[in-house]
């Protein structure tokens, strides 16, 4: 999945650790994710958290998408930190999942929380074993 996972590896965002339900992946924060109060745009960091949600739910090997997600800022992420996120899997009933994803700078102060929603659909996740995107 990583290797055709073009937006993270486009965001700079490295793999730390998937296991089953769980995840962590890390960002520095670029120049480029700067927003106008001079603090990392909350669209990048809903991207590293969303990241780490879909390779947990996906760990797996049964392809799963997101249903829905949310997000609360509690910090900035500010220019040249590292920012890393641990998600974690709370339910896995059915075709659906629930994840939290914790987002904290180096320090390990909090700088959000994510929670996703998944849902399963058909294929896989591993080459060679129907996991092929669709279309």
């Amino acid at each position: 999945m990583w290797a055709e996972d073009r937006a993270s590896q486009g965001l700079g965002i490295s793999l730390g650790h998937v296991g089953p339900g769980e995840a962590v992946l890390s960002m520095r924060v670029r120049d480029d994710m700067v927003n106008g109060h001079g603090c990392c745009h909350g669209g990048f960091i809903f991207a590293l958290a969303d990241s780490a949600f879909a390779f947990a739910c996906n760990a797996y090997d049964q392809r799963a998408v997101a249903q829905h997600c949310a997000v609360t800022f509690l910090r900035p992420g500010k220019r040249g930190e590292v920012l890393t996120a641990r998600a974690v899997e709370r339910v896995r009933e059915g075709r659906s999942g629930l994840y939290d994803v914790t987002v904290t700078d180096a320090e390990e102060r909090v700088i959000a929380e994510f929670r996703g929603h998944s849902r399963t659909v058909p294929g896989t996740v591993l080459a060679g074993e129907g996991g092929a995107a669709p279309g």
